[in-house]
């Protein structure tokens, strides 16, 4: 059987699966710590009640140790007790210890007659041997003959005049029913939990939305770096297939050796510029290439660059006036060449000489008018045209895209229209010192 192997992932999957990963550990992080104080808060809780029961049953007891008697022959005597407090709510039980054997089951020697709750005397005197081999006061979670929670509070008394090392000689057992405090309890435990999970549901959404504003960056250089390959196989595709062809018709001797060395120079030339206008526009899209702001003579700068373009036949008229501008003078040189050269290329048409007319007015604008065919009819009215591969004249756009960049880098903008003589226009505006 043929194994299948998993399919490596994009590098825009592994970031996008980062994502998921941190949104995750946040939530895990604040669900652990919500989850921590919720079991101290409910803890806490369960405690805070059971001594505010305790603490109140304490007091009955020792209320109920004061009114106690023990006549001269060491009998206990409750008629005090019952006469004073009235023993059957809360219920108070007097068990005493028999004399010398402490191991021995109690006496129960007073019991309320109609008490409001009741439990067995096992667990009455369950209660009581605990506090005599502890000698201290102590409280037990029960349920009454008829299934009700109650909690038991049980505390010894001694003799009046006890020997040395003498034991208790006796236990008080008081008991309240817990039916309402642990109620309030669950309520309240049900209530943290869902507190808990709607943090943590809110935790997961914040992380999800934090890791996204962490990841946005690697994602957008990794839509750049996809956007720059897919421009350099899109542009260098065509050139390289011609070099290809014009080396295979060398080989076979089928056109003159000149001719082909021209032609390849002239492609090697165009895919140089490519390249060129690729990385610039790369550099400026990353942000690698920062804007350096100085005042420039833009009547100077434009003036240069006619002289520099490769007219070949062409005309190409210069109407400026001094003009001052505040800009990088690299990349405005560069937006200036891409709307002339646009121009030369696609300004005229088959076989004829192209009219070009750049003016650089005072107001900080170059404007660069052809007398070929216009516009596109479909792009002339659309911002899509200074988008790349959409100047529709069979170029790649990259120079409308990076003079367009270059204007609103600057502050300024780059439009388009038609020309009076009925071709484009194309204006650059660039902010005045």
């Amino acid at each position: 059987m043929r194994s299948r192997t998993a399919r490596p992932l994009t590098p825009t999957a592994r970031v996008r699966r980062l994502r998921r990963r941190i949104t995750a550990l946040f939530a895990l992080t604040s669900a652990v710590g919500l989850i921590g104080l919720a079991v101290f808060a409910v803890h806490s809780d369960d405690r805070r009640w059971r001594q505010q029961l305790d603490q109140s049953m304490g007091q009955d007891t020792s209320w109920a140790i004061g009114l106690l008697i023990t006549d001269d022959d060491g009998r206990l005597d409750a008629r005090e007790l019952a006469d004073t407090m009235g023993t059957g709510c809360p219920p108070l039980t007097v068990l005493s210890v028999p004399p010398g054997d402490e191991s021995a089951p109690m006496t129960v020697e007073h019991a309320p007659r109609r008490p409001c709750l009741t439990v067995s005397t096992s667990d009455l005197q369950a209660a009581g041997a605990a506090v005599v081999r502890g000698e201290h006061a102590a409280a037990v979670d029960r349920h009454t003959t008829d299934g009700r929670p109650v909690r038991l509070y049980a505390d010894p008394f001694y003799p009046p005049e006890p020997a040395e090392g003498e034991g208790p000689q006796g236990v008080i057992v008081t008991m309240a029913g817990t039916a309402d405090q642990r109620a309030d309890h669950r309520r309240m435990t049900w209530l943290v939990a869902g507190a808990c999970a709607v943090l943590v549901c809110l935790s997961a959404a914040v992380g999800h939305l934090l890791s996204g504003r962490a990841i946005r960056p690697a994602l957008a250089a990794l839509r750049q770096q996809e956007a720059f390959l897919a421009d350099a196989a899109h542009d260098l595709r065509t050139p390289a297939a011609s070099l290809r062809t014009l080396a295979e018709t060398a080989l076979r001797g089928e056109t003159d050796s000149t001719d082909v060395l021209r032609r390849s120079l002239r492609l090697a030339d165009g895919m140089g510029g490519l390249v060129d206008g690729l990385l610039t526009r790369a550099r400026l899209m990353s942000g690698t290439e920062t804007l350096v702001r100085e005042p420039l003579r833009l009547d100077q700068l434009v003036e240069g660059v006619v002289a520099d373009a490769p007219a070949e036949g062409h005309r190409v008229t210069l109407r400026a006036e001094e003009t001052v501008v505040v800009a990088d003078a690299d990349l405005v040189r560069r937006a200036v060449g891409n709307l002339l050269g646009n121009a030369l290329a696609h300004g005229h048409a088959p076989g004829e000489p192209a009219e070009v007319v750049v003016t650089v007015s005072p107001d900080g604008t170059v404007m660069v008018e052809d007398a070929g065919p216009g516009l596109p009819s479909q792009l002339a009215e659309g911002a899509t045209l200074f988008d790349r591969f959409r100047s529709g004249g069979g170029s790649t756009g990259l120079g409308l895209s990076i003079a367009a960049w270059v204007a609103h880098a600057h502050g300024g903008a780059l439009t388009a229209g038609p020309a009076e003589g009925g071709g484009a226009r194309f204006v650059l505006r660039l902010p005045l010192a």
